[in-house]
């Protein structure tokens, strides 16, 4: 990818509404969301801890903020991410994230969702926080999210999410909450193409294509007649071959459903062994790609670079999963500032694990300044 322009987080906060009075507006809230933004990129996980960062480093931060007043108290802190209105920084973030890094032609973007599971709060009967996130399995950032309602599930969410994306040409992979007709319909018209996961929630169509890849009289005929792949990998005492079959030769039944854009049905096979133990697992798909086995194959497979590159890094790197945030937005909001840092943190190549990149910010500002402003491609 080419070397962007350098994005300063403060051109992109400066649209943001500030949701406080008027006359209680001591500090600047692009100071504000700066600092919250730097401190979590050098390991702070809550509001105090974000304000013994900015008065360790203010020196150093007025090369580039006002500070007016100085920096502000963990209260303050606490009170405008409580208060920010969640969408708008979302929305911030996407432009942000689009001013340093793009999508390149045919990436596999996934999405899927993760549970705030300490954001709950037993006394008010609040539910823990759902957010739908979109991840760009070749550069590894985040695009964007979406929190889910309350009262509702990923479905609704996940165009929300797409609206907000620019995806042409890519390949958007969505496990199998996400196969409907008109999340379907969303990414074709955003002019990319879906692999999209089948279980029980569109229980008719799985079982026609387990049929037709495995049940059904034909079915050993229709994988001899489908475009195949495979690939083995030996690690660690165990071996795991994966095999994909994509067809274009939809049944009727199949046909009938008129699903949009729909090319191709596929099937996943991963035989695994573990000593003396063999298991096996199947997936099947529906798509709008053409029917090559090797794009497909590998659409499914960086599909879970989402939980092992960005879910797992947020509850270990991160904590996400221990913290306590539950009132107002601010566990919304938080979750935006560990997706920003996370984003500035990969995109630094100098280094391979994210906690020493972490701690190389805390330690060296030069070093930070570097993962802050002066991304390489």
């Amino acid at each position: 990818m080419e070397k962007k322009a350098t994005s300063v987080l403060l051109d992109h906060f400066a649209t943001l509404p500030d949701p406080r009075i008027a006359r209680h507006r001591w500090h600047k809230l692009s100071d504000i969301l700066v600092i919250a933004v730097c401190a979590v990129l050098c390991g702070a996980e809550s509001y105090p801890a974000i304000e013994d960062f900015g008065q360790e480093r203010e020196e150093w931060l007025r090369q580039f903020l006002e500070l007016p007043e100085g920096i502000p108290s963990h209260d303050t802190f606490n009170r405008v991410l409580r208060l920010l209105d969640p969408v708008a920084f979302q929305a911030c973030f996407v432009k942000w994230r689009q001013a340093v890094a793009e999508v390149t032609d045919g990436e596999v973007v996934a999405i899927d969702g993760k549970v705030l599971r300490r954001s709950f709060a037993k006394g008010t009967s609040k539910r823990a926080i759902h957010m739908v996130s979109a991840w760009a399995s070749e550069n590894g950032v985040v695009l964007g999210q979406r929190k889910v309602d309350t009262k509702s599930n990923e479905i609704p969410a996940i165009p929300e999410l797409l609206d907000l994306l620019v995806l042409k040409d890519c390949i958007v992979t969505i496990d199998a909450m996400g196969c409907q007709r008109t999340i379907a319909q969303t990414i074709l018209e955003q002019g990319a193409d879906y692999v999209l996961a089948l279980k029980g929630n569109q229980p008719t169509l799985e079982q026609a294509v387990e049929r037709f890849f495995l049940t059904g009289p034909e079915a050993e005929a229709h994988r001899t007649r489908s475009d195949y792949c495979e690939q083995t990998e030996r690690g660690h005492g165990r071996e795991e071959t994966r095999r994909a079959w994509i067809s274009a030769d939809l049944e009727a039944e199949l046909a009938a459903a008129a699903w949009p854009g729909l090319q191709s049905i596929g099937l996943v096979e991963a035989p695994r062994t573990l000593g003396d133990k063999t298991s096996v697992e199947r997936r099947f798909y529906l798509s709008s790609l053409p029917p090559d086995a090797e794009p497909f194959a590998q659409a499914v497979r960086k599909h879970w670079g989402i939980e092992n590159q960005l879910h797992w890094s947020l509850d270990v790197t991160f904590r996400e999963d221990l913290s306590r945030l539950r009132t107002g937005y601010g566990a919304e909001n938080f979750a935006v500032l560990r997706h920003m840092a996370l984003n500035l943190l990969r995109q630094e190549p100098s280094a391979k694990r994210l906690p020493r990149k972490r701690l190389a910010c805390a330690l060296n500002p030069d070093y930070w300044l570097k993962v802050l402003l002066g991304v390489q491609f």
